[in-house]
């Protein structure tokens, strides 16, 4: 019947289209912030340098990297982010905002200019892009490419279950159109492993590396910075600095010499510690950070620092925490929530004397990115413990593994005694990683994903 004959035909169309293939293209497609997906962004700026014209698309809440915009190959494609879609049970929202969601994608997809690859980034939503761009790419003769840095389906188990009807069909999901893909990448070995056990799925591992510009700030850089920020930002003035003449060019951390214009760490300066957080998962930190103990020692005479604690980052929750934070009363304690230009924050790591990262991840699969820009800047790291993580963070190497706020408070005792002397474990972990040399993002990609793609068309 004619009826029956309109899907082959169909068919034949989008096989006719898949061979046609598109000259030297890539589109980079984030179905999330763009601003936030400092691993696509690399991914644009690799493919920029060797030559290919990239579309970016993805919503545009936060500014991208300057080098993106600089970039005459990268185009950005922006996708309007979904609100006000809050009619009917919660069920029904979500069924109406993946259905709106694929067509507003494909629309986008289908008006860009021919690519020859499609580079998507699998997480959350995976549900509905995957299944989008898989179609798109029939009808471009575009080869799909799916970075894996998580499972959707694990994620929507923290709040649904694992047994939950929605998350055994986003795992049946992304299991059929994960296998649909020509190559895949991913972010670990044990995620490689994974898909291929579970999924049927060949990925290969390009693990996440710093930009080049995740580095150790200079120490003029590093003044020009605490200043900018003393001028909104209480933790980032001088101690005393109501003693201070109000021109006297100097932060809590560093000042300049009056006679020879150098830059110097000030003395008795605070210890620095940043965390780059997400919201939902701070309360391990700000329970340490509140508790009595750090203020005790410090009065019984232990030779540890005041501390100021930055934690940068977007969340649901920063107004609760902010909220908490505001009615501490600590004297050697302070702990400031900055807002962060794209180019000051690897500054900012590249300053701080220690990190923190209290990422968990839901597949226990994915490596923390803010980890990875803290290594890159040679910043020691305490991580939260989970069952990846020691091919990122190698304990008692260039870092720490914590359990608990109990541990975690130890820890930091423990690095800061005696602070800031050039000895003791923080300055060994300091020196391990300057040592390590490891692959920046650019070699690594070139080694991996460069490949891939074969010759410029």
């Amino acid at each position: 019947s004619l009826w029956a004959a309109v899907p082959a035909l169909l068919f034949l169309l989008l096989w006719r289209r898949r061979r046609a293939g598109g000259a030297g293209r890539v589109c980079v497609a984030v179905l999330g912030d763009l601003g936030r997906s400092p691993r696509m962004q690399y991914h644009a700026l690799a493919l920029a340098r060797h030559g290919r014209e990239v579309a970016l698309l993805g919503y545009l809440q936060t500014r991208p990297h300057r080098d993106v915009l600089r970039s005459e190959n990268i185009r950005l494609v922006p996708v309007a982010e979904l609100s006000g879609l809050r009619v009917g049970p919660k069920l029904f929202q979500y069924v109406l905002k993946v259905l709106v969601q694929s067509v507003q994608l494909l629309y986008t997809l289908l008006r860009i200019e021919q690519p020859s690859y499609i580079l998507l980034q699998q997480n959350p939503p995976g549900l509905p892009s995957i299944a989008v761009a898989w179609v798109a790419g029939l009808w471009w003769g575009s080869k799909l490419i799916i970075d894996w840095h998580n499972y959707g389906y694990t994620i929507m188990s923290l709040s649904h279950g694992r047994s939950h009807p929605l998350v055994l069909i986003a795992k049946w999901y992304e299991k059929l159109f994960g296998r649909l893909s020509d190559y895949n990448l991913c972010v670990t070995d044990a995620m490689k492993k994974d898909l291929w056990v579970n999924f049927k799925i060949k990925a290969v591992t390009l693990y996440d590396k710093p930009a080049s510009y995740f580095k150790e700030t200079p120490l003029d850089l590093q003044h020009s910075l605490f200043m900018k920020l003393a001028k909104d930002y209480e933790p980032f003035k001088p101690r005393y600095y109501r003693a201070v003449s109000p021109s006297a060019d100097r932060s809590a951390f560093t000042e300049r010499d009056g006679s020879s214009g150098g830059v110097l760490k000030s003395r008795g300066r605070p210890a620095l510690l940043i965390s780059s957080t997400s919201w939902t998962d701070v309360s391990a930190l700000t329970s340490v950070l509140s508790s009595p103990d750090y203020e005790r020692f410090i009065k019984e005479g232990a030779e540890l620092p005041a501390l100021v604690c930055v934690i940068t980052g977007k969340g649901p929750l920063k107004d609760y925490y902010n909220g908490l934070i505001k009615n501490l009363h600590l004297k050697h304690v302070q702990i400031c929530t900055p807002w962060l230009e794209a180019e000051d924050y690897p500054l900012l790591l590249g300053s701080a004397d220690l990190g923190v990262c209290l990422h968990k991840s839901s597949s226990g699969l994915d490596l923390p990115m803010k980890v990875v820009d803290m290594f890159g800047c040679c910043l020691p790291v305490c991580a939260i413990h989970f069952e990846c993580l020691h091919e990122l963070v190698k304990h008692n190497e260039n870092g720490l593994i914590f359990r608990d706020s109990q541990e975690l408070a130890k820890q930091l005792k423990m690095l800061f005694l005696g602070f800031p002397s050039l000895e003791g474990k923080l300055a060994s972990f300091r020196g391990n990683l300057r040592a390590s040399r490891e692959l920046r993002w650019d070699q690594s990609w070139d080694q991996t994903v460069l490949p891939l793609l074969g010759s410029r068309e």
